[in-house]
């Protein structure tokens, strides 16, 4: 049996359904897999996923694509690649209060938003802004990352940026209303978010254990696109009671329809890749020239 890790990018919740799935109902096993989950929890985020990738404490890492890029152009750079996505459309969104009187993009001129200080996260929000007709002058604030939605809820935090199939559904079961705004409806050609992330050295040194990880996860994401309910049901087991809030149920009803094909799940378009890289260096938030190959791959789903 083959031990393999994958840190999370946040606590279990249904953007990880699938791989819950696979270890619960014995998926990974079948490969020959034993595979360890390594939540945020664990160390409140001292070493972020991408980075315990990078010093060899975990195998495969859950990242926003902007991750990719931010390894492999950083003063040293590490070879992160990513094999599959887990959504095949954007789920997230900048959110604020309903009761903040934010409406819209252009609003959060000279309010706070707190930043999990990811490299490109500012200079995106500042964007939207200002293509929502306003300057992108907003106050950037840094809490503990797994504190954020917390500081919105208090009033610390004007805006943040939410998985809408998660902390939406917290706060709707809070009783708290969200004005949401969509990268995608301010021009912005946002990538796949989030993605499981490695390295080309790991590939070429595991690529059947690697295979044989992708196949079991394809299948635990198959299970929860057909079988929404006990899906949740096996999530629910891992939960953190800091979610006890969330209706897991009705979050993965929202969910599944965005893992996509059942058949393609996991595969990224190159196009899509290159439009959100290109729109990065057009508005100078990077500088390096990439091409969408350099960054993801697809070849660990092919036989």
């Amino acid at each position: 049996m083959r031990t393999l890790k994958l840190a999370l990018d946040w606590r279990p919740n249904t953007n990880h359904t699938g791989f819950f799935i696979a270890k619960h109902l014995g998926f990974y096993e079948e490969e020959g897999l034993d595979v360890v989950i390594i939540s945020t929890e664990e160390d409140n985020y001292k070493v972020t996923p991408a980075k315990k990738v990078e010093l060899g404490l975990a195998d495969f890492a859950l990242c926003p694509m902007e991750s990719l890029v931010s390894y492999r152009t950083k003063d040293k750079p590490f070879d992160a690649v990513g094999i599959a996505t887990i959504f095949q459309e954007d789920i997230s969104a900048i959110c604020a209060l309903r009761s903040s009187g934010i409406t819209r993009p252009r609003d959060l001129d000279n309010r706070i938003y707190a930043s999990y200080n990811a490299r490109y996260e500012d200079k995106i929000v500042e964007q939207m802004i200002k293509n929502d007709k306003g300057r992108g002058n907003i106050t950037i604030k840094y809490p503990q990352k797994l504190g954020i939605w917390d500081i919105l809820l208090n009033g610390e935090a004007d805006a943040t940026w939410i998985f809408v199939n998660w902390e939406g559904v917290e706060a709707e079961a809070q009783g708290m209303d969200l004005n949401l705004f969509r990268m995608s409806d301010y021009g912005i050609p946002y990538g796949y978010s989030p993605v499981v992330m490695t390295s080309k050295a790991k590939i070429r040194e595991n690529v059947t254990d690697f295979k044989a990880f992708l196949r079991a996860t394809k299948k635990g994401f198959q299970y929860a696109i057909n079988h929404v309910e006990s899906a949740a049901q096996i999530l629910d087991l891992y939960v953190s009671k800091a979610d006890k809030y969330v209706d897991i149920v009705k979050s993965q009803i929202m969910t599944s329809p965005s893992y996509g094909n059942p058949e393609e799940w996991g595969k990224m378009d190159l196009k899509k890749v290159q439009t959100f890289l290109d729109w990065l260096r057009k508005h100078k938030l990077e500088r390096t020239k990439l091409k969408a190959d350099q960054l993801v791959t697809n070849m660990l789903f092919e036989a």
